[in-house]
């Protein structure tokens, strides 16, 4: 029986210790930046209309982002949303960018779109 409760406080300070959310991963389309955190979380912001900087408040700890865009992507790249864009698919190629997420001291950089596998 003591074992039993050793075990379950063993488990539930290891649960304590776990910390605050961090950032996994961020994509971007046109407008919106789409981070999600360690502990499932999924916040969103209007990175274009923010001029590609802001606070992402109420997720996790609160985080601020900045998204820096790839000014002038291959041509193999431009070609393909310059088709996207002609066959009225405009805006659904997500933009060539940096991410890079402060917070609790740290910084995270992502790229979009994330290098495939």
């Amino acid at each position: 029986m003591r074992v039993a409760l050793g075990l379950v406080l063993l488990v539930a300070g290891c649960a304590a210790f776990q910390g605050a959310a961090v950032p996994q991963s961020a994509r971007l389309s046109e407008t919106a930046l789409t981070l999600n955190l360690s502990d499932g979380t999924v916040c969103r912001a209007d990175w274009k209309a923010a001029g590609g900087a802001g606070r992402l408040e109420g997720c996790g700890a609160g985080y601020d982002y900045r998204v820096t865009e790839v000014a002038k992507p291959n041509l193999l790249r431009q070609l393909f949303v310059g088709i996207t864009d002609a066959l009225g698919a405009e805006g659904a190629v997500p933009p060539m960018a940096e991410v890079v997420i402060s917070g609790q001291g740290r910084d995270w950089r992502f790229v979009s779109p994330p290098p495939s596998a």
